[in-house]
């Protein structure tokens, strides 16, 4: 995995209020504004073996990431603890593969997940989504020759990041990650 240096570019918030917490609307509205920022996107160093990013100025004390996606790449399935966010496809297409079921939030190890709730976007250049607090998902680039990149944003900063493995219905929680881990 490439990491880019931590830069921080100063990208316009839509928040009224330094004092309010951003909403997931406000949060899909940023990523919106800056994946649009077309300098910015080509900024952005890629590299051809693993993910690459750079840390943004998000709106209200929130956490914003520009990331660089090589083909065949992805997350890996995941939530963002108690953080809501939203992410936009800046070029390329992104898959998110996510569950439509609220999880326990401490207290297990292994679940077995009920049939109905996988589902599947595909998410171009200028689409995104936002989300809630978590949500448990994997993105993905599924191309095979070009990268993509992508605008996150999250608040309240990421607290921690809980990983998992699936096999079939099987969900199991992996490992949990604290900011200093990707930082």
């Amino acid at each position: 995995m490439s990491v880019s240096p931590s830069a921080s570019p100063s990208v316009p918030s839509s928040v009224s209020s330094a004092a309010s917490a951003p909403t997931q609307a406000d949060l899909l509205d940023f990523v919106r504004r800056t994946a649009a920022d077309r300098e910015l996107i080509a900024s952005l160093p890629l590299d051809p073996e693993g993910r690459t990013w750079v840390r943004l100025e998000g709106p209200g004390g929130s956490e914003a990431w520009l990331i660089g996606w090589p083909p065949g790449t992805g997350t890996g399935w995941h939530d963002h603890a108690d953080s809501v966010g939203a992410f936009l496809t800046a070029s390329g297409e992104l898959k998110e593969n996510a569950l439509a079921a609220r999880l326990p939030t401490d207290g297990w190890k292994t679940l077995e997940l009920t049939d109905g709730v996988d589902r599947e976007r595909r998410l171009p250049a200028g689409q995104g989504r936002a989300f809630g607090r978590h949500h448990v998902h994997e993105v993905l680039n599924e191309s095979s020759d070009r990268h993509a990149i992508s605008v996150h944003a999250y608040y309240p900063p990421l607290p921690q990041i809980r990983r998992y493995s699936r096999s079939g219905p099987i969900l199991r929680l992996e490992q949990v990650e604290r900011p200093e881990d990707w930082q």
